[in-house]
């Protein structure tokens, strides 16, 4: 028999496993002025991440830069049949979704931004492309990752 502390220690633990996702799987699609470390889409359990219509949903990306730029911008596409949709979002400027800039060589960055799903988006599967341009235009990051809208 188990005891008290030995039960609830048991239970934290296995209430860990529900709350923290596993970092989201991705393809780099040519991060040319950085490097991603990790991608976390919440909520998002299990993969491909299910996006349901009129939720939002929060993307996180660690990156680290290998250049110095004065700002940044976020372009966001939905690929359907090879084809890249533009995906607006409520706040293009990367310097104000969790970024200060500006951007430093070799240090480490948390861009944090919102991903909303319309209700008028059709039930589909897709790719999300998810670019960061520096100054210059070239991506501090580039990353693809399958989701499914769901009504």
């Amino acid at each position: 028999l188990l005891s008290p502390v030995t039960l609830l220690i048991t239970f934290k633990f296995s209430l860990v496993g529900f709350t923290c996702a596993e970092p989201v799987k991705f393809a780099d699609c040519g991060s040319t002025s950085g490097k991603v470390a990790d991608v976390d889409i919440v909520p998002c359990p299990t993969q491909p991440c299910q996006l349901h219509k009129g939720q939002s949903y929060s993307v996180n990306v660690t990156f680290s830069s290998t250049v110095e730029s004065q700002k940044s911008k976020a372009v966001v596409h939905g690929i359907v049949a090879g084809i890249p949709i533009p995906f607006p979002i409520p706040l293009e400027d990367g310097c104000k979704s969790g970024i200060k800039c500006p951007i430093h060589v070799q240090q480490s960055y948390h861009y944090v931004n919102s991903l909303p799903v319309k209700t008028e988006y059709p039930a589909i599967k897709l790719v999300v492309e998810w670019e960061l341009k520096d100054d210059s235009q070239k991506d501090l990051f580039c990353i693809r990752f399958p989701v499914q809208i769901v009504g």
